[in-house]
This record gives structure tokens, sequence and C-alpha cells, in this order.
């Protein structure tokens, strides 16, 4: 197999901001997977939260050398490992003739219903992206400040009939959550998604959580869920977390197992990152796979949304 791996970088249409910072392009890694007459694709999205860049993801797709059976083993989970099994799957399934849920075994994906993210603001801006976005069922806000109630307050405003979720990004305190959390109830929310840093949310295990508390940060893979016990009520499984499709799957099925209710998540990327993710998020708790729909160009054979939500790739695209 010849494996190699490019930079892309696409515009956003609009500022991207969450507690940790603002970006205005998504920068990938793209790779593709070469041999016996076929290439798959992958796409990763680098992250420096999760100590990754785009040169030290480079270098672990580049030092790849064996078969994919052996990348469980060669590479930890994460995006590098990630842009590899989606390839490899993508590869496997050109290779076959057939898509990549034939292979698996598993029903044709049907559209899910997607959030949509609102990026953290001044409570003015963001109830104005509210109002734009009022019609979509599903939004998602980004916070993570002692100053949210006002945002949220807003958000509501601007999109009286949408489910909100909301998603701290790990910066609350467990006391600005305990302070917070009768207000999530009483405007709706569903779901708040990591308040406290991964790390240091032992807490949750201590204190009330009225509403699904969904570990984001907190989850990457499997070895994960023992941490998470007695704190988390859902996990929240991104591709670029676990490395790939692969370990996707595996953690949804044990995730469920032992009690948890699942969302998919993912990167700020192109369709391309978020076609494997389709299979995964059947029937799951939350989608949250609007990466392209924050882009101002996107991959040439796009991911289709509608009323009905993401649609799985075409062929053209992966799988």
């Amino acid at each position: 197999m010849k494996v190699s791996v490019t930079r892309d970088v696409f515009q956003l249409a609009e500022v991207f901001t969450i507690s940790r910072g603002s970006r205005t392009e998504a920068k990938v890694l793209t790779v593709s997977v070469e041999g016996d007459g076929a290439r798959g694709m992958g796409e990763c999205v680098p992250y420096a939260r999760y100590g990754e860049t785009l040169e030290s993801v480079t270098a672990q797709i580049e030092g790849f050398t064996g078969a994919w059976p052996d990348l469980p083993d060669a590479l930890p989970a994460g995006a590098a490992r990630n842009a590899l099994d989606c390839a490899f799957w993508d590869h496997a399934a050109k290779r076959a003739g057939k898509r990549v849920w034939d292979l698996l075994g598993v029903p044709v994906p049907s559209p899910e219903i997607t959030a949509y993210t609102l990026s953290l603001d001044t409570p003015e801006a963001m109830e104005r992206q509210a109002v734009k976005h009022a019609a979509r069922p599903l939004l998602k806000i980004k916070l993570g400040t002692p100053d949210d109630m006002a945002r949220l307050e807003a958000v509501r405003r601007g999109a009286p009939d949408a489910d909100i979720i909301v998603d701290a990004n790990e910066g609350w305190t467990a006391e600005v959550y305990a302070d917070l959390a009768p207000h999530l109830i009483r405007l709706g929310v569903k779901m708040v998604e990591q308040p406290l840093p991964a790390g240091a949310d032992d807490m949750l295990a201590e204190i009330a959580r009225p509403l699904p508390v969904c570990a984001d940060e907190s989850c990457h893979d499997r070895a994960s869920l023992p941490a998470l016990r007695g704190k988390y009520d859902m996990v929240n499984i991104k591709l670029d977390k676990t490395g790939g499709l692969t370990e996707a799957l595996a953690l949804k099925r044990q995730a469920l197992a032992e009690g948890y209710e699942v969302m998919v998540g993912c990167m700020v990327g192109s369709s391309l990152a978020m076609a494997p993710a389709t299979i995964l998020a059947q029937g799951v708790a939350f989608t949250d796979l609007d990466g392209p729909l924050l882009l101002a160009e996107d991959r040439d054979e796009p991911l289709k949304f509608d009323h009905l939500g993401v649609h799985p790739p075409a062929t053209a695209l992966w799988g």
C-alpha cells in the first residue's frame, strides 16, 4: 500500500469561537491509501487540546509502514490513526465494489438530524445567530465562561422552538455549573457537554445532574469508560478522538452496553471527515456533524444536508 498525506485548508463561513479561542479556517490532513487498483481517502483534524499539530500528525502518518490490522498497535487513538483507518475502510469498500455499511453488515444509513453550532460571542451576537437559525430543529450553543446566563437567555429568545444542547468545552467550575443547572432546565436545554475540565471532573459524581451530562474531552476510546462511571450520562464519540471508525464503533457498542447514551460529534472539518461518522450516528441520542455547514468551501462531492438531516456519503466522496 502507498500512503500519502497532504494539508488542506477550508475557509470558514464565519469566525468560529469556543472557550479556548477562535478560528477562521479549518486546517486538515487528507490521507490517501493506494494499492490493488483502488484508492481510499480519509481526513483528520489535528487538535492542539490533545497535543497534536499538523506536523506531529503528519509524521505519525508518514511513519506508519504496516498493514491495516497493525494500526491499533502502531498508533495511539487520535487524529493520525483516524485518517488512516477511514482511508483503509474506503479502500476496502472500493476494492470490493461495496459500501462500507455492507462490509460492516449494517443497514444503509438513514439521514440523521444534526445539531447546528452557534459559536461563543456576546449575548447580542448569539441572539442574532439564533434568529438566523431558529428554524433548525437542534442548536448547539458554545459557552464556557462565568457570564453565560445572558447568552443562554438570548439564544432562547432568538430560537424559541428549537431544541438546545450546551457545550461548555471545560470552561466552567463546579460552582458555576451548579448555579446554571436550574436555568438550563428552565430554558429547555436537553443536555450539557463537558461542563468541567477533563481530569478535574470528579465533582460531577457529587453534585446533582438534573439534565444529562455528556463527556467529550473526558472520553476518547473504550479505555476512557471506567473513569466516567457515576459522573456522566452520555459520551460524545468523535473519530479524531477514537482513532477511526473501527474503534468508534467498538466504543459505541460498549458505551451503550454500560448504560450510557451516545452523541456523535466532530471537529471542524470537511464532508470527508464527517462521512464515516454518518454510519456511527445511526440511532444515537444526538448527532453533531455540522462541520461542513460551518465552511465557506467543501469537498467536490459534499455531504447532503436537508430538512431530514445529514445523509450518508455518495461513493465519490467516501465509502
